[in-house]
């Protein structure tokens, strides 16, 4: 079975380009914002465009209603298939049409709804993530045509800036049709516009309340402080016990790993604390790879503080606070097994003996790549000669729940996480936009990646 010439792919994408990119800014117009209502007709409307897009590149897709696990009407999902020959490996291709809002349009360069040219760089809300992933898939499905030898499965869901409520539900209600030896879910990102990337390995994620109490009542700072600790005191005590003295986290049981497959390149610190916003005095915390600190080893984050606030504050002693950690837990640690660790470490570190004692909330599983698939290698090939260089794989530090419960549900399909993105494409955030070289580049990947996998 001969292969597409890459140079035959890439003259098809060329001549189909305008058509991709007519496509991403009709998806931009669409307004496509799950947080304004996942059941609601605007959404509803996306997922009909996206549906309709598809099946102009030969896939019988249509629009169905997920629902959530208490029955409730869910959001809008586009499903659909192309078989090819019944014997022919089969490929998932995902993406998702919802977008973030846009909470104030005065921060944006352009209107976040028209999709904008400049330099080469399209700008728009939804322009990446994941329009992109959608003009993706369409541009990949066009230029193969009649030379399709794989068979696709599509599914382009409508709440992933949502957390994906009907996720499981609907996958579940709709196994055979997902089936699949690949799924491919296009919505990540490449470690430059110029350089591609799999994405290797996301962190999983746990939180946990913390309840610190010293007091019965609270009292007066004069009469009573020095030798009672006010329960903030207690509280900020508690959660440094949770570093060492080089800002490494050491709960015994929480797992810590190198990057999946191989460290290729560090992240570079000077880029990373541009675009943080690291103040200069600000010393980076950790030991290792930048990237393994980022990607691979476990983090924690107060994201929520009872405290009272400054305005109004008095002099007493506060009794008892309660405070939320965000623990990102290493690709392959269950995260049941890190909230698990926490929790004790927490109980058996109370500062002078507190009463402490933990609330365990939501758990979502990280994921690693296998480096070692062969669909990894195809795709590695098909990255370096549509790109016409070699691909630097990237983890990511971030949680996205859905792509372990895909491998979960279908632990023989190889998962590949590619994606529209670049470090500037600023997703979620103002001025959103995509790369227009590099989608390019990553519509004939995708199209090559495809004819690869036939074999």
């Amino acid at each position: 079975m001969a292969a597409l010439p890459v140079e035959e792919v890439r003259s098809r994408v060329e001549a189909d380009f305008d058509r991709i990119v007519n496509v991403l800014n009709k998806k931009i117009a669409l307004q496509s914002i799950s947080a304004k209502g996942i059941t609601a007709d605007h959404m509803k409307r996306s997922a009909e465009f996206v549906a309709e897009e598809l099946s102009k590149v030969g896939v019988n897709a249509q629009v169905v209603q997920s629902h959530n696990p208490n029955g409730t009407p869910g959001a809008w999902e586009v499903i659909g298939s192309k078989i090819v020959d019944e014997n022919a490996p089969t490929v998932l291709l995902y993406a998702h049409h919802d977008v973030q809002p846009v909470p104030d349009a005065s921060a944006w360069n352009t209107d976040p709804f028209v999709g904008t040219v400049i330099d080469t760089r399209l700008y728009g809300r939804g322009s990446a993530d994941d329009g992109g992933g959608i003009a993706i898939h369409s541009g990949a499905l066009q230029a193969l045509g009649d030379d399709l030898k794989v068979n696709i499965k599509v599914f382009v869901e409508g709440e992933e800036e949502m957390g994906s409520p009907s996720f499981i539900p609907f996958i579940e209600e709709h196994k055979d049709e997902f089936d699949s030896d690949v799924i491919i879910v296009a919505d990540s990102g490449n470690w430059s516009a110029e350089i591609p990337s799999l994405t290797t390995s996301l962190r999983g994620n746990t939180d946990i309340d913390v309840h610190v109490k010293a007091l019965h009542h609270p009292v007066h700072s004069g009469q009573y402080g020095g030798p009672i600790l006010d329960a903030n005191t207690l509280a900020a005590m508690l959660i440094a016990s949770m570093y060492d003295e080089h800002g490494d986290l050491a709960v015994p049981g929480v797992a810590s790993e190198d990057p999946i497959g191989g460290l290729q390149r560090d992240m570079d610190e000077a880029t990373v604390r541009t675009d943080a916003g690291i103040v200069d005095s600000y010393r980076l915390a950790g030991t290792g790879s930048l990237a393994a600190r980022l990607w691979t080893k476990p983090s924690v984050t107060v994201i929520g503080f009872d405290a009272h606030p400054v305005e109004g504050s008095f002099n007493v002693i506060s009794p008892e606070t309660t405070f939320r950690l965000s623990l990102r837990t290493a690709p392959n640690q269950r995260p049941e097994e890190a909230q698990e660790a926490l929790a004790a470490f927490m109980v058996e570190h109370a500062p002078f003996g507190a009463e402490v004692w933990v609330d365990k909330l939501d758990n979502g599983m990280g994921w690693a790549m296998d480096p070692n698939a062969e669909a990894t290698k195809d795709a590695m090939e098909a990255m370096e000669e549509a790109f016409g260089v070699a691909p630097v794989n990237k983890g990511e530090g971030g949680s996205i729940p859905f792509i372990p419960e895909l491998q979960r549900i279908f632990p023989k399909a190889q998962v590949l996480v590619t994606g529209p993105e670049d470090p500037k494409a600023n997703a979620h955030s103002p001025n959103e936009s995509i790369s227009l070289p590099s989608l390019k580049n990553n519509v004939i990947t995708e199209a090559l990646l495809l004819d690869k996998l036939a074999k």
